[in-house]
């Protein structure tokens, strides 16, 4: 009987703790604070139970520049429930600031070429940009092919992530 207890306890626990770090997990990925696109702190709380889209690009990058307005469109058509977190390649702080405003990227950003950028850069294994990584309201990765989601199916992205993440679909009540 007490082995069942204590393996009843340990099972709890580790559930439990496995249930905090899936809620620390937006914390965890990105800084208390990003910037808008007027280079204006923002608390990251602004993301709590949203969908994110990580999205990795430069003003540099044809292929960027060809999404990009793709993307805004899709965000700003999907706001409610996604909302995108810049992580900028280009060369300075003002080239990030610029390329935001030019394509009027209404979304947060990390500081350009931060420590806080970089680990995003390593842990998804940015190899090549444009890429955009979709992530649950508890910070786990939907997918890291969320350009070509955007891009073939921009009508059904949001539900096929709510699915995959378990989130329901109000779009649909």
């Amino acid at each position: 009987m007490n082995k069942i207890f204590h393996s009843l306890s340990l099972s709890l626990l580790l559930g439990f703790a496995a249930f905090r770090l899936d809620a620390a997990g937006i914390d965890e990925l990105f800084p208390a604070n990003l910037q808008d696109a007027a280079g204006k702190e923002v608390s990251r709380d602004t993301l709590k139970g949203k969908i994110v889209g990580i999205y990795f690009s430069a003003e540099w990058c044809p292929p960027c520049r060809g999404f990009t307005p793709s993307l805004v469109k899709f965000r700003d058509a999907n706001q409610e429930d996604f909302e995108i977190v810049f992580v900028s390649s280009d060369r300075s702080a003002a080239a990030q600031k610029e390329y935001m405003s030019k394509y009027k990227m209404n979304w947060l950003a990390v500081g350009n070429r931060s420590g806080d950028a970089a680990k995003l850069k390593k842990k998804y294994k940015v190899r090549g940009i444009p890429m955009l990584v979709i992530v649950d309201a508890n910070g786990k990765t939907i997918t890291t092919n969320g350009r070509g989601d955007v891009s073939r199916n921009p009508d059904g992205a949001i539900a096929s992530w709510k699915k995959t993440s378990g989130k329901p679909d109000k779009s649909k009540s």
